[in-house]
This record gives C-alpha cells, sequence and structure tokens, in this order.
C-alpha cells in the first residue's frame, strides 16, 4: 500500500482482482470504497482478466501484475488504477500503464498517483526504470507523464510515444 496526500494505492490480491473482475459488490465491500473509475468491460476487462492469470501464474511478482487502485482518502471513492504490465525484463525496466474515471479527470490524482508509484519504484532493488506509452492525440497522458518527471525516448512506427523515468 502507498499513501499520498489524497489518495491510499491499494495492490489489488488474486482474489480481490477476481472480485474486481466479476463482482464488483463484494469488492467494495471488501475494501470499504465505491467504485467510480474506468468500467468494467470489454477490452478492459479482458487486460484485467489476462493480468489475473499471471498474478496466479507468478506469485513473487504478482505487484508487477495485479493492478493497484487508487482510492481517494476522504470519501473512500475509487478514481482510477494503474498496473505494470509485466516484471522488470532484463535491462530492469517495467512498463506502467493508467486509468483515470471520466469525473476525476482534471484534478492531478493520476500525477499525484505516478508520482507515489515513481517515489516506489526508486526503493526496489530490481527496477532501473519506469516506462509508459502514450498514443497519439493524448496530451491529457503525457502531461502526466511529464510532470511525473518522464521524459520521451522512443517513438515508434505507429506514432506511439515512449517515455522513461530513471
Amino acid at each position: 500500500m502507498i499513501d499520498t496526500d489524497r489518495l491510499v494505492l491499494i495492490p489489488l490480491t488474486a482474489a480481490q482482482l477476481n472480485l474486481w473482475v466479476n463482482d464488483m459488490e463484494a469488492l467494495e465491500h471488501a475494501l470499504t470504497c465505491k467504485y467510480m473509475a474506468e468500467s468494467m468491460e470489454g477490452f478492459f476487462r479482458d487486460i484485467v482478466k489476462s493480468q489475473l492469470a499471471k498474478v496466479l501464474d507468478d506469485e513473487t511478482n504478482y505487484l508487477f501484475h495485479t493492478f493497484w487502485l487508487m482510492i481517494r482518502k476522504n470519501d473512500r471513492a475509487v478514481v482510477g488504477s494503474f498496473g505494470f504490465k509485466d516484471a522488470p525484463n532484463p535491462e530492469l525496466e517495467v512498463e506502467v500503464g493508467y486509468g483515470l474515471g471520466k469525473a476525476f479527470e482534471g484534478h492531478g490524482y493520476m500525477s499525484e498517483g505516478i508520482q507515489a508509484l515513481c517515489r516506489w519504484s526508486k526503493l526496489q532493488p530490481g527496477i532501473s526504470c519506469l516506462i509508459a506509452e502514450t498514443e497519439p492525440g493524448n496530451p491529457q497522458s503525457e502531461n502526466v507523464l511529464k510532470r511525473c518527471g518522464f521524459e520521451p525516448y522512443h517513438q515508434d512506427d505507429n506514432g506511439n510515444l515512449w517515455w522513461k523515468f530513471a
């Protein structure tokens, strides 16, 4: 768990990930929260389900396979989530992805959460840097990364920009 001024960042256990996908009400009860972030459907639901399989398959690296919920302290609203896309690669880089509920955009929650994650990653012996990818036309995500100290280092053939926090 990571604490910030306004948020508590909670890495979900395998059981909690399963509830997130299959029984939101039970997850809310278990965490004493109200889920108000990205809708658990379609592509996003598929991603969470695939990460659940990774958590079950590689328990020693579960923090790198699970999702972390961003819970606002004052009312226990889940405003967003983030997760690593896999355990660190041979260069000790780990990719992070994130999402925020529409109602919470523009309030600095994602920047606050990712900054805390950056501080946490600096304390982890198996991580040399965080990386992230943004698609063209997503200035909000680029601004979050800039505010958190990420720097662009590569643009791929699809026009996606890759960022690094070292």
